[in-house]
């Protein structure tokens, strides 16, 4: 790749790595250990879906010159107090449950610490690297922690990819009996987040403004989705490789420990350090970037609401996103010591929920804007008939998700 193509690789890679969480971490290992290879073609899929959306966030800020949150206030007040009602009550729980994930990976790399300090130190820690607003020191923090996610758990797979011999065969795609549900989670979770929305944001940061910036943004969001299938697929290999045929189930971030120690067995003491630190990468990765770039759509859902004179590019410097970096810091702490309220909880999984087809159906609409876009700005029939599939696969999980909390 040519040092021009590289340049090219902007802020696509830092949402893609923000959405895997460890809970995309714990799918794909359980798709390995239940099924083996089938569902590589889910992954495979779930990642075109994510660059879709993501392309289509990124086309919208630099072709209508406006960000996604001007996008939806364009759409009604109900877009605007949806976001902002769903940033206030996910950015107090997911401040305690991003950091306790980061937590359980390092109390199991250091356990003379305990979880919840781990947990603290953890939001403080996305607390010192974003509060600034300094975009430079939080990308290259991002890509520090985006090449140990890579390194350490496509490392792991190619350790075991000797073990997969005769499991070559599961890797016809499929969909056993049963297993639609699953197969729709598995696609839904591939590298997607709130932070999507925020990818606009990041783009301006780059410098990246204007129809020219079009192709670079493609390609950028392409390679990030690559990386994020293949990290992805790591994983399911890992789960096959290992446990496949075994009935031994993982369960929970906490069987994401257990899997490390089986590594540790399995292959070598040095491959569970190795997990443990993809663990971690993964759940870190996810807090900063959730900090910087939630903060960056909390400041401008302000700054449209009070219409105030702040600039787009002085989002980062606004005392509205510095409020939110904050709420997202030192509230959650509590939760660590009072456990997580289950209302509180249930709110948090139905806003949570709603999110990603609430993204599909605004992009529909923005993208398809004879007012807002250039002609060929605006959405051809693939890109609408893929966005549509997105929103359809987000719905049903979204209905799924909403039966099994209130059931």
């Amino acid at each position: 790749m040519g040092k021009s193509k590289w340049k090219m690789i902007g802020p696509g890679l830092i949402v893609a790595a923000t959405g895997v969480g460890a809970g995309d971490l714990v799918a794909a290992l359980v798709a390995g250990t239940n099924y083996g290879l089938v569902f590589m073609w889910a992954i495979i899929v779930g990642a075109v879906f994510k660059f879709v959306l993501n392309e289509g966030v990124g086309r919208w800020h630099l072709l209508s010159g406006k960000t996604i949150f001007e996008g939806w206030q364009s759409m009604g007040k109900w877009a605007s107090i949806y976001f902002g009602v769903y940033a206030i009550i996910w950015g107090f729980v997911y401040g305690a449950a991003g950091t306790s994930s980061c937590a359980l990976a390092m109390s199991a790399m250091i356990p003379s610490i305990p979880l919840w300090a781990w947990a603290i130190i953890h939001g403080l820690a996305g607390f010192a690297i974003t509060w600034s607003g300094r975009f430079q020191l939080f990308e290259r923090v991002m890509n520090v922690l985006v090449g140990l996610m890579f390194v350490t758990v496509v490392g792991s797979a190619l350790l075991v990819l000797p073990q997969l011999n005769d499991l070559w065969k599961t890797a016809v795609p499929d969909l056993p009996k049963g297993s639609l549900l699953y197969a729709l989670g598995l696609i839904g979770g591939v590298g997607g987040s709130i932070t999507m929305a925020s990818y606009g944001y990041w783009l301006q940061e780059n410098g990246w403004k204007g129809r020219s910036y079009v192709s670079p943004m493609r390609y950028d969001s392409a390679v990030a989705y690559i990386v994020t299938a293949i990290f992805t697929l790591s994983l399911l290999i890992l789960g096959a490789a290992l446990l496949y045929g075994t009935n031994t189930s993982i369960s929970g971030e906490q069987g994401l420990v257990s899997f490390a120690s089986i590594m540790g067995n399995e292959l070598h003491p040095a491959a569970r350090w190795l997990f443990l630190l993809g663990f971690w990468s993964a759940s870190f990765t996810s807090v900063i970037g959730v900090w910087n770039g939630v903060s960056y759509l909390f400041a401008d859902f302000v700054r449209n609401m009070r219409k105030t004179s702040v600039g787009t590019e002085a989002l980062n410097q606004s005392k509205a996103f510095r409020f939110y970096v904050f709420w997202l810091t030192f509230p959650p702490m509590l939760l660590h010591f009072i456990g997580k309220p289950v209302g509180l909880i249930i709110a948090y999984g139905a806003l949570g929920a709603l999110f990603m087809p609430f993204l599909a159906v605004t992009l529909l609409y923005l993208l398809n804007s004879k007012k807002a876009l250039p002609d060929e700005g605006r959405n051809h029939w693939l890109s609408n008939a893929l966005l549509a599939l997105c929103l359809a696969l987000f719905a049903v999980l979204s209905i799924n998700e909403l039966i099994r909390l209130f059931a």
